[in-house]
C-alpha cells in the first residue's frame, strides 16, 4: 500500500508558478512556429491582406511546390547534409581526443592545465573574421566543404563537458587495463567511451545543431550560391526582395498565383527545422544527463 504524502502550501504554490511560468515559455517558444507555418500553408492575397495569424487562411500548398521543385533548394540541402555528417563525425572525433587527455590529473599530465588555460581564452577570445578568413582563403579552403567544417572542427565548450565527464570515471577502470597491457586508445575505446554516452550524445547534439544553423560562414567562404549551406541560402532569400519566376510556362505561372515571398520562405523555414526536430527526442534522454553530469567536476 502506497503512502501519500501531503503537500504543503508553499509546495503547491511553487508547482503552480512552476508550471504557469513553463506554459508561458513554452507558449512564447511554440507561437513563432505555428506562425510561421500558417504563413506556409495560406496564400498571398490572405498575407497581404495580413489575415494570417496562428491559423491559415486560403489554404494553399504552392508554397511547398514551389519548394520542392526549386533545384537550388535541393543543392543547399545537400551541401548541408554532407556539412553535417561530416563535420559531427569530425567534431566527436576531435572532442574526444582532446578532452581525455585534459581529463589526467596533474601527476599524470604535468602541461595540463596550461592547455586548460589556453582552451578557456581560446572559448573566450577569438582571433577575429578577418584573420579566419585569409588562413581559410589561404590555404585553399574557400568555396569548399572543408572550409565549413575545420575552422571550428574543436569546439573548446563541448571539450570542457566532455573532459569533465571523463575525469569522473574511476581511475581504477584505467588501471587495471593498462596492467592487463591495454594502451591508451584502446582505454579510450574500450573504457571510457561505453560508459560516456550521455556525454557523448550531448556533445554530438551540441555540432549537429551547430553545424544545421550556421549560415554566415556559408555566406563568407563561398564564392558561388550553388556552394551556400541550407542555411545560407535561406538567409538570402529572407533578405531579398522578390523570387524569380523566370523560365517559367504560362501554366507554371498560374500555379504559382499563391506564392509569394513570405508564405515561400515560411515554407522552406519549416522545411529545414523539421530533421532537428526528427533527431532531437532520440536524444534527448540523453541531454539533460550528458551536460549536468560533465559540468560538475572543474
Amino acid at each position: 500500500m502506497e503512502m501519500k504524502i501531503k503537500k504543503s502550501k508553499g509546495r503547491i504554490l511553487f508547482e503552480v508558478i512552476n508550471f504557469i511560468i513553463i506554459a508561458f515559455l513554452t507558449i512564447s517558444c511554440l507561437v513563432p512556429i505555428i506562425n510561421i507555418l500558417a504563413y506556409s500553408f495560406s496564400s498571398s492575397q490572405a498575407i497581404i491582406e495580413n489575415r494570417v495569424s496562428i491559423i491559415p487562411q486560403d489554404f494553399t500548398l504552392q508554397a511547398y511546390k514551389y519548394v520542392l521543385s526549386n533545384a537550388r533548394f535541393w543543392t543547399s540541402m545537400k551541401v548541408t547534409v554532407l556539412r553535417v555528417v561530416f563535420g559531427v563525425i569530425v567534431n566527436v572525433i576531435m572532442i574526444m581526443l582532446v578532452a581525455y587527455p585534459l581529463s589526467k590529473p596533474d601527476h599524470k599530465f604535468h602541461a595540463r592545465k596550461y592547455y586548460v588555460a589556453f582552451m578557456l581564452c581560446v572559448m573566450l577570445f577569438s582571433g577575429g573574421m578577418m584573420p579566419t578568413y585569409f588562413i581559410v582563403s589561404k590555404t585553399g579552403l574557400i568555396d569548399t566543404l572543408a572550409s565549413l567544417i575545420l575552422p571550428g572542427a574543436v569546439p573548446v565548450f563541448s571539450c570542457i563537458v566532455l573532459m569533465n565527464f571523463f575525469r569522473g570515471v574511476p581511475e581504477e577502470l584505467e588501471e587495471s587495463a593498462l596492467l592487463d597491457g591495454a594502451n591508451q586508445f584502446q582505454v579510450l575505446s574500450k573504457i571510457y567511451l561505453p560508459i560516456s554516452k550521455p556525454s557523448i550524445a550531448t556533445v554530438t547534439l551540441f555540432a549537429l545543431i551547430n553545424h544545421w544553423n550556421s549560415w554566415f560562414d556559408g555566406l563568407i567562404y563561398s564564392n558561388h550560391t550553388e556552394n551556400y549551406p541550407m542555411q545560407s541560402y535561406l538567409q538570402t532569400l529572407v533578405t531579398s526582395t522578390s523570387f524569380s519566376l523566370e523560365d517559367m510556362d504560362v501554366d507554371r505561372m498560374l500555379d504559382m498565383m499563391n506564392v509569394n515571398e513570405t508564405n515561400m520562405q515560411s515554407a522552406m523555414i519549416f522545411i529545414s527545422i523539421i530533421p532537428l526536430m526528427l533527431i532531437y527526442p532520440f536524444l534527448q534522454k540523453y541531454f539533460t544527463t550528458g551536460l549536468t553530469v560533465g559540468s560538475v567536476k572543474g
